[in-house]
């Protein structure tokens, strides 16, 4: 069972804008810590630290939250948004979650290998870049892989086909399509009518000036 990542919080007392314009500025993240019985409360990180968290975490990975106060809460990070202006973060969402209880995430798909059908002039079509899955908090994966070094031209690969194991199960349609190899499209020349190519638009048309005179 996977270990939870201590991360340092604070309790923030303001959802002013200014307050978190100033967290920001002194190298800390404003948030809102919040659960299906937990009370929404308004937190801060501090940015490197949390930074360094989400790479030993991983996206779907149990964080605790270790507060001043001695408090604790065990959470994944539900929403994270940024500036990609600046490439800064500028809030997070942190889920808390029971250890004991199933849950549903979003993980991401890794597609693995070359397929053959790719080398004979097919193309990959990456279909789902996420899947839902069920499980345990600590038992959600970091990542789905699926080996695509088997595919020819036509072939795809369903959720059906995928090997969950005993820790996690799959939310999607079994028979919905992950990825497939398809003929690489070929361009089609529409042909052109040579007469109706040449006929120009009938801008001057009496009939045209007609209707335009009865519009008036």
């Amino acid at each position: 069972m996977a270990q939870a990542t201590p991360l340092e919080a604070n309790f923030r007392n303001s959802e002013d804008r200014a307050e978190k314009k100033r967290l920001r500025r002194e190298g800390f993240v404003p948030g809102v810590l919040y659960g299906k019985t937990t009370e929404s409360k308004a937190v801060s990180v501090p940015n490197v630290a949390f930074i360094k968290t989400m790479r030993e975490a991983g996206r779907n990975g149990i964080v605790e939250l270790n507060f001043d106060n001695g408090a604790k809460h065990k959470v994944i990070v539900n929403d994270v948004q940024t500036d990609s202006l600046k490439d800064t973060y500028e809030h997070i969402d942190f889920f808390e979650v029971d250890l004991t209880q199933d849950m549903d995430a979003d993980v991401t798909v890794n597609l693995v290998g070359e397929a053959p059908g790719e080398k004979e002039g097919g193309v990959v079509s990456h279909l789902q870049f996420t899947l839902s899955v069920r499980a345990l908090p600590e038992e959600i994966p970091e990542q789905i892989e699926v080996d695509i070094s088997e595919l020819n031209i036509g072939d795809s690969i369903f959720v059906s086909d995928l090997k969950s194991d005993k820790t996690f199960e799959f939310n999607a349609d079994p028979e919905e399509a992950v990825v497939t190899v398809v003929p690489a499209d070929v361009p089609v020349e529409e042909e052109l009518d040579t007469d109706a190519a040449a006929e120009p638009e009938l801008v001057g048309d009496d009939s045209a000036e007609e209707t335009t005179e009865d519009n008036e």
